[in-house]
């Protein structure tokens, strides 16, 4: 059975920055084809992503990923009943551990001043759940708690109905970015979900040096007899072009978020809708490490989007032989050959020649790039892969 998958290949100029350091405050690197590049981390560019798709998606389609979890659930409880907000983190506390199974403990630095035993639960690790998941708890607490009883509450949620109706809410209607990246509940594996996209690193196509930047801050306040600096440092920083990639698994993105249930729209309109609000997002956002002393907002230069049948692939076999600077000085030119080149004879050796791809680009330095596919502008990108995956799955149904 033909899978359907969805390549997504940048091309991006980052000018001096800092976007993403290592714990020494340098910004990350790695070796590839015997040379040292600029790196930007998966984790970064996922959590650039997601912060995207609350400028891109309402929040009820979102999740929240939180420790703090017994607090978000508070939140709602109280939203939907406000009689019961004196004993509503009791009650999300209760109802969590029936749902998830997970330990939930006040943190020892929250113990330490809670004198009056008011502190939340925290979770021992970072909980994924949907808006509308916490709603669903929600309204469980308040129909079975007797009016805010926890110890009613608790008893009840041991009742077979009421444990299922608690382990469903959490395991059914998830939100966009959790169907995206996955979620993992340590003490409740059957709650996981497998992540249908995966995030590259990105590399820069050439050898990226680090540099550093001495700075100094003066005292306002300083006399003129005052001489020499209120503070000085040091930051590092670097600048590339970086191959960014990712691949979006959308039969897992389809069976993470299941069909859409409303009359008015197919039901596969929510995974064709996700696939586009990933696809902008990924392609638009940009972590924001150090962007106020560096300030580099970019946008991609190049950007190829394959929608395969068989397996996700990356090109960044392109740039294994670091891309030269041009006569002229840059790498985007030299870049977009190399990919153009590689794609080409990768995909026709393969015989992935039939996967459709289409290609938006900026500027004359790009134009090798433009026989990869159909020439699209970045609406028309988005318009066309929608239409196409929405297309797939409705030939499968």
């Amino acid at each position: 059975m033909h899978r359907t998958i969805v390549d997504i290949h940048v091309l991006q100029n980052v000018p001096p920055s800092n976007m993403n350091r290592d714990d020494t405050g340098t910004p990350k690197s790695a070796f590839y084809g015997g040379v040292r590049r600029a790196r930007v981390s998966s984790q970064a560019w996922k959590r650039a992503t997601r912060e995207q798709f609350g400028r891109l998606l309402p929040p009820e389609q979102l999740g929240v990923r939180t420790k703090k979890v017994v607090e978000a659930l508070a939140e709602r409880i109280t939203e939907h009943d406000g009689s019961l907000a004196d004993n509503a983190l009791k009650l999300a506390e209760v109802t969590l551990s029936a749902a998830t199974g997970s330990a939930l403990d006040v943190p020892k630095r929250k113990a330490k001043d809670d004198a009056d035993g008011a502190a939340a639960a925290e979770s021992k690790y970072l909980m994924f759940l949907s808006r509308r998941q916490l709603d669903a708890l929600a309204e469980l607490a308040v129909d079975v708690s007797a009016g805010g009883d926890g110890e009613t509450l608790k008893k009840s949620l041991k009742e077979k109905e009421h444990k299922t109706r608690a382990r469903n809410a959490v395991n059914s209607r998830h939100s966009i970015d959790i169907a995206l990246f996955g979620r993992m509940v340590a003490d409740s594996t059957d709650l996981n979900v497998d992540a249908a996209t995966q995030v590259a690193h990105a590399l820069s196509v050439h050898r990226s040096d680090i540099e550093s930047d001495y700075y100094t801050a003066v005292d306002d306040r300083n006399e003129e007899s005052e001489a020499g600096a209120g503070m000085i440092g040091m930051v590092d920083f670097n600048s590339s072009t970086l191959y960014r990639y990712a691949a979006v698994d959308v039969d897992q993105l389809q069976r993470n978020l299941g069909v859409g249930l409303r009359d008015d729209e197919p039901p596969n309109t929510p995974t064709a809708k996700a696939v586009i609000a990933f696809l902008e997002a990924f392609i638009t956002s940009l972590p924001a490490g150090k962007i106020n002393t560096f300030a580099h907002n970019t946008l991609p230069s190049a950007v190829l989007v394959t929608l395969r049948k068989r397996w996700p692939l990356s090109f960044v076999g392109a740039f294994e032989e670091p891309v030269p600077k041009s006569e002229q000085g840059g790498f985007l030119r030299g870049s977009c050959r190399k990919l153009a080149e590689h794609a080409r004879e990768t995909q026709r050796q393969y015989g992935l020649q039939e996967d459709p791809t289409w290609v938006f680009r900026v500027g004359e330095e790009t134009r090798d790039l433009a026989d990869c596919g159909t020439d699209v502008t970045f609406t028309q990108l988005l318009e066309s892969v929608e239409e196409s995956v929405a297309g797939r799955l409705e030939s499968r149904v």
